[in-house]
């Protein structure tokens, strides 16, 4: 444990749905919710805004709408949160290059490791070595802002642990520092879920044994909580509610697998439709493992069922690879495992077992010849028979980034009946004006999210 608080997490407050009012001057200061907006969809954020309706994270989209109907529902461009996203985790690496990244909008950082280490070192007391921190911390919040317009929580403390407890008090748009050696008096009055790791599960557990603060917790002793939740756990819960936490800010944190799902708004019920499905998935996770520039040995699919129950199946290969055709085949041959009567809600695809290289493997080889003289055949007897096909309907989505030749870019506000209602407006700009087209308008075009900031110059 630390006698300098020289450990920060940040969190971006409301992260997807910050750097959505960001983009669209007509949506800042009014509640916006980002999530699927099928039937089925569940929210991914919130603005502050909406969440005075009692709009949280993966709540049902559906409950959102009751909650919060005038809110602006958008779908997610996770193009534009990654772009940002970098920018904050350069600001980070400039203070230290011990970032441990935890999701797009969250992360700790070792100060003493960075280029301010020596200056935390040589403080005369410890109450100088945080105020130096909070200054770092406070100009970190203010680039995060000139650089991105987005606002940050930061939690500034002497573990991991009471770094994420102090950014959860710092929220939204604060600086929480909580001093070495008050973790135990921090801690005592917080609820048992206030811990990482306690969910519903564990707490009802504890609730029953009469523990129900984290004061309880340290008061039951070590074995106490090995009895109650297991010797891992129950040990892990122990360190935790005395404040005692000696991890290290990490800084690659290495995947173990790469996968992608998809919920559907109506259970799938054809089998053909369901591997149709399950291609697709297995491409996209292709694609995923591909960009880390990794291969893996086991291919996972995921089936959750008209009646919620789960089942994984899996198959490990000879050898590790990220072959599109092989990594779809698995997948094919694990559905065809899975009884499907009564429709499928959710499927998804992996892969796991991680390495750095690719096996060449003189089946997959063999198999991807067979498939592409199979497709060069298919493809000779349609083209005899080939008619003109009609051009697919052009589809857009709330919050989706277009260009029109005539008006400059914008973004869509809604669609339907053949008509696509885009909100002219930047970043930079004031409100901007509404216009309708028709969906099939070939002057109006997807196009990339603009940056929150323009560049200097």
């Amino acid at each position: 444990m630390r006698a300098v608080p020289s450990i920060i997490h940040l969190d971006m407050d409301a992260f997807f749905a910050a750097v959505e009012q960001a983009s669209k001057p007509s949506l800042r200061g009014k509640p916006v919710i980002v999530g699927g907006l099928g039937g089925r969809g569940v929210v991914s954020t919130a603005s502050y805004e909406a969440r005075k309706f009692g709009v949280h994270s993966a709540m049902p989209m559906a409950q959102a709408r009751r909650l919060c109907p005038n809110a602006a529902f958008l779908t997610g461009r996770f193009d534009a949160y990654r772009a940002n996203s970098e920018i904050v985790m350069g600001l980070l690496r400039e203070r230290s290059p011990l970032v441990e990244p935890l999701s797009l909008d969250e992360a700790f950082v070792d100060l003493e490791a960075g280029p301010y280490g020596p200056a935390l070192a040589g403080a005369t007391t410890p109450a100088e070595g945080a105020q130096l921190v909070l200054a770092l911390a406070e100009d970190l919040r203010a680039d995060i802002v000139q650089h991105t317009g987005l606002t940050a929580s930061v939690g500034v403390a002497g573990s991991k642990l009471m770094a994420k407890i102090a950014s959860e008090r710092a929220k939204p748009d604060g600086l929480v520092l909580i001093e070495p050696g008050s973790e135990r008096s921090v801690l005592a009055p917080m609820p048992v879920r206030a811990l990482p790791g306690i969910g519903p599960a564990t707490e009802q557990a504890l609730r029953r044994a009469g523990l129900t603060t984290v004061a309880d917790l340290a008061e039951a002793g070590f074995a106490e909580l090995v009895g109650l939740l297991g010797k891992a756990h129950g040990a892990g819960v122990f360190q935790m509610a005395i404040g005692w936490d000696e991890r290290p800010v990490v800084p690659d944190r290495d995947a173990k697998s790469v996968s992608v799902e998809d919920t559907f708004e109506v259970d799938l019920a054809d089998r053909d439709r369901i591997l149709r499905e399950i291609e697709q998935l297995a491409v996209r996770c292709v694609r995923r493992l591909r960009a880390a520039g990794r291969s893996g040995r086991t291919v996972v699919l995921k089936v959750r069922r008209f009646d919620f129950s789960t089942l994984t199946r899996s198959e490990t290969l000879r050898g590790p690879t990220d072959d599109e055709g092989v990594i779809t085949a698995t997948a094919r041959r694990l559905a065809m495992q899975v009884d499907v009567t009564g429709g499928v809600r959710l499927l998804g695809v992996g892969v796991a077992q991680l390495a750095d290289y690719t096996q060449e493997d003189l089946f997959a080889q063999l198999e991807r010849e067979e498939r592409e003289s199979g497709a060069a055949a298919v493809a000779e007897e349609a083209l005899a028979e080939a008619v003109p096909a009609e051009p697919a309907a052009r589809r857009w989505w709330p919050g989706q980034d277009v260009t029109h030749r005539e008006f400059g870019p914008g973004w869509v506000q809604g669609s339907g009946v053949g008509r696509v209602t885009v909100r002219f407006e930047t970043p930079y700009s004031g409100v901007g004006r509404v216009r309708t087209f028709a969906v099939g308008d070939e002057e109006l075009e997807a196009s990339g999210a603009l940056p929150l900031r323009l560049p200097a110059g």
